[in-house]
């Protein structure tokens, strides 16, 4: 499957992976809101055997088939919430 990859210009690491002979108007509205005009980075071939740095590709293979598209946050993001308490059963009970 060829990709293409585009990065946010309104946040640092912010990453967006379509199928190459996909336009982008196909995506969601929202998704734009949030993410900006998509800076077109690189495009590449997602293989079984491929390595991505921050995801297995198999993951973003399954999100471009389902989807049609793949959103890779920022490492820190994704690290902070992680690390988030889990929200309390009631929330009567935070006072």
């Amino acid at each position: 499957m060829n990709v293409s990859a585009y990065k946010s210009p309104k946040k640092a690491e912010l990453y967006l992976f379509t199928p190459s002979d996909h336009a982008l108007d196909h995506l969601p509205d929202e998704l734009f809101v949030m993410f900006g005009t998509p800076e077109h980075v690189v495009d590449f071939e997602l293989s079984p055997g491929r390595t991505l740095a921050r995801v297995d590709a198999d993951t973003v293979r399954q999100a471009l088939e389902h989807k049609g598209y793949y959103l890779q946050m920022p490492p820190n993001e994704q690290e902070t919430l992680s690390e988030m308490p889990a929200p309390p059963e009631h929330l009567d009970n935070i006072f």
